[in-house]
């Protein structure tokens, strides 16, 4: 409260003290009473102004007390007016009814005050609730109002010395004020109208016309001069309390009156209580009946309004858990079942029959429908997918996305066929699907779990199905198996040599060999493949078709082929500065297509370049047809590498479906002739045809070469008669067990001396290499 509004509210209480005082004393004409409250009017005004003249208000609370500043005013002007009158005439002060004009003037007051208290902004709310809160207001008012007619005014209007009509007319507008106030603050927000302060403005309406009324029931005109010495001054001073409140900014937490509906409905049978007491029932009564009627019936329309909000809540609640419960079982994009309801079903249906089929259904090669035509185009594949499952479902199982590419159907009839239900997707997915036109294939693993398996449970059954489904992609993929006891085993060895290859990266365990490329002509090294080897510890030697596969599947390909890339560019490096440039011309290095996918990977070329000194143009990475179709981002890797000067091999050629096209949209400089082209070539049966029929391939791939300005190695050369046939075919470059198995470096740096040494002498081919050739095994990745 700040220091002004401390003394405007001790100004009116000090008038109220002095009416109290001279009423005590009894000293004085009766007239004299009147002029209590056009001075505390006065003050109550006063206060107000200060308030609008402080600032710092916001324009709805300005606007509330603009308006009770007006009302104030006029009240005091009213009550001004009638202090004089009774001044002027107080031998007929204790009789003497109030002056119309007075009156009218407090009248106006009073309305000004009501459409003050009207204009506070409430609750918003829209809808059923907003007729709600109308009905509530409409409750509380006739109830509150009812109580202060039967128990106020209408005592007044049959007192055996009734008030003038002016007076009645003012104790009535009071009580509105007084209800209004009340209502309307049990439904304002904390805004900025301060609550306690319309509350005083409800208490200085209220509180004085109830007592002006009691006295006036009680003592008749012998109640004029305390009254409006004692009583009335009250109004102004719970004015000016109002006023402080808002001064001192709003504390009161803005809660609604939800119960003021329910008090309003007591204070209605209040009447009918005392009637139903023995109380006489006069038209007063006859009101007060009435109006308790009409608030019973409202608020009966109340209770149905919130008995039908009330179940569309209940209602809307029970679409919304509904609809969470689906999002929580189901696929967003597809709709199918997701994962935490396929378990759910599967447990129960162990549960209860012990029987369940599960057709574990993955989509071979998915990643590149995203890389060529992008995931939106994917996202629709998997639409399309998920609505066959459906289709080939039926009834007889639930469809369901795993997560991916992955989906699954599970059966639990005794009568279905999963092997049937496999056949039949498997046929469905060889014709083209979705908007646009995709053909996919898939993998389908089966497991069961039923009688002849007990103690099956949810992830027993799942982790066979998913047995099941690698091995079909193993056995080549658009298959399906179904699991069987045992079937687990050579996954579980290839899941466990993934582990011991990644502690053999950290050990040390794994050593490249060179395996050299020689010139058909005189067997002179132009270059050499980097190749990898792995010692186990307890297994000993463990052949790359073994381990290649689980690096890949494990993710471990990229550390491998990081380590591979690093060595065979620091050993080249030393051969280069050991022997001279032109000694050892390149060196290979095989790359998968997991390694082009790695965002690093140019990063780690660029590295191992920088690291050794190589010059780019000595390094050759080497890449089947198959990893370059992997998608745009392997092709932007590709041209990325060529940009920066290295040499780039399209290893295996001739095994791919688009191998002519690639040598046109693929950045190559050397082409490598896959081993099963030279497998067979010198074989002369006395057929030309035939004989021609096998060397076609070669002499077409080196003609194509030779056109395009590209290199050529022959791959698997394990003769002398093969070579022959690929010199006569134009190859000028071989690689093969025939020419030089795969070495250690220290024997490729004694091969090398050697054909330093001997420059000049042409030596036969198995003389260069007899001696130096290390026991191995066929090249391989």
């Amino acid at each position: 409260m700040t220091q002004a509004a401390r003394v405007y509210v001790l100004a009116t209480a000090g008038v109220v003290a002095l009416g109290a005082a001279w009423t005590a004393a009894g000293t004085g004409t009766g007239a004299f009473a009147y002029v209590f409250v056009p001075v505390g009017g006065v003050f109550a005004t006063a206060s107000v102004q200060h308030l609008l003249r402080g600032g710092g208000l916001d324009p709805v609370a300005r606007r509330f007390w603009r308006g009770l500043l007006v009302a104030f005013a006029a009240m005091t002007v009213g009550y001004g007016w009638l202090a004089v009158d009774m001044l002027t005439h107080a031998d007929q002060a204790r009789t003497r009814s109030m002056p119309v004009p007075a009156a009218a003037c407090v009248a106006i007051g009073f309305g000004i005050a009501i459409w003050a208290v009207g204009r506070v902004p409430v609750v918003p709310a829209g809808g059923a609730e907003r007729w709600r809160i109308v009905l509530d207001r409409t409750i509380a008012f006739l109830g509150c109002a009812t109580v202060l007619w039967y128990l106020g005014l209408a005592p007044m209007l049959s007192a055996r010395e009734p008030w003038s009509r002016q007076a009645m007319l003012l104790v009535g507008l009071a009580f509105l004020v007084a209800v209004g106030a009340a209502t309307k603050v049990s439904y304002v927000a904390g805004g900025p109208v301060d609550r306690v302060a319309i509350r005083c403005v409800a208490a200085a309406g209220g509180v004085t016309a109830g007592v002006v009324a009691v006295l006036a029931v009680w003592f008749g005109y012998d109640a004029g001069v305390p009254t409006a010495a004692i009583v009335m001054p009250l109004a102004p001073m719970l004015a000016t309390l109002g006023v402080a409140a808002q001064s001192r900014g709003s504390r009161d937490p803005g809660r609604t009156g939800e119960l003021l509906p329910y008090l309003a409905v007591a204070a209605a049978d209040l009447p009918l209580v005392a009637i139903a007491c023995g109380a006489p029932l006069r038209w007063p009564g006859r009101v007060a009946v009435i109006a308790a009627v009409v608030v019973t019936a409202l608020v009966t329309l109340r209770q149905l309004i919130a008995y039908r909000e009330n179940a569309r809540l209940l209602r809307n609640t029970r679409l919304q858990e509904e609809r969470l419960q689906y999002e929580v079982s189901h696929d967003g994009l597809t709709g199918l079942a997701n994962r935490a309801l396929f378990r759910e079903r599967l447990a129960t249906a162990l549960a209860t029959t012990g029987r369940a089929a599960v057709l574990l259904v993955d989509l071979d090669d998915f990643k590149a429908v995203n890389d060529l035509l992008g995931h939106g185009v994917g996202d629709r594949l998997l639409v399309s997918v998920a609505q066959l499952l459906r289709a080939e479902t039926g009834d007889a199982g639930l469809p369901v996305r795993v997560g991916g590419d992955e989906f699954a159907v599970l059966l639990t009839g005794a009568e279905a066929d999963p092997e049937e239900l496999a056949g039949r997707l498997l046929a469905a997915l060889s014709r083209p699907i979705s908007e646009h036109r995709l053909l996919v294939q898939a993998s389908i693993g089966i497991a069961d779990a039923g009688p002849h398996r007990p103690g099956a449970t949810v992830d027993s059954v799942l982790r066979d199905a998913d047995v099941a489904m690698y091995t079909a992609k193993q056995r080549g993929k658009a298959g399906f198996v179904r699991y069987v006891d045992g079937l687990g085993e050579p996954v579980l060895a290839h899941m466990q040599l993934g582990g011991e290859l990644r502690r053999a990266l950290d050990n040390d365990e794994l050593q490249v060999v060179y395996q050299p490329i020689l010139r058909l002509e005189d067997q002179r090294v132009t270059g050499v493949e980097a190749l990898v080897r792995w010692q186990h510890p307890t297994r000993g030697a463990i052949r790359p078709a073994e381990f290649i596969p689980a690096a890949e599947q494990t993710g471990l390909i990229v550390p491998l082929g990081r380590f591979v890339l690093r060595e065979a560019c620091r050993q080249a490096a030393a051969w280069s500065a050991e022997f001279g440039p032109d000694a050892l011309p390149e060196a290979g290095v095989n790359v998968s297509a997991r390694q082009l996918h790695d965002p690093d990977f140019v990063a780690d070329v660029a590295a191992a370049l920088a690291d050794s000194g190589l010059p780019c143009e000595r390094l050759v990475l080497e890449v089947t047809e198959s990893a370059v179709l992997r998608g745009q981002q392997v092709s932007r890797t590709l041209f990325e590498l060529d940009r920066m000067g290295i040499r780039l091999a399209l290893d295996d050629f001739g095994t791919g479906e688009s191998s002519l096209s690639l040598l046109r949209a693929f950045p190559a400089t050397i082409v490598k002739l896959d081993k099963s082209f030279v497998d067979g070539i010198e074989i002369d049966d006395g057929q030309p045809a035939a004989a021609d029929a096998r060397r076609a391939v070669a002499r077409a791939v080196i003609q194509l070469a030779h056109a395009l300005g590209l290199a050529t190695v022959a791959e698997g050369v394990e003769s002398p008669e093969q070579a022959a046939v690929l010199r006569e075919l134009g190859y000028t470059l071989g690689q093969g067990y025939h020419l030089a198995q795969p070495m250690t470096a220290e024997d490729v740096s004694r091969l090398l001396a050697r054909q330093r040494l001997d420059d000049r002498v042409a030596a036969p081919a198995m003389g260069l290499v007899e001696g130096v050739v290390v026991g191995g095994e066929p090249a391989s990745r």
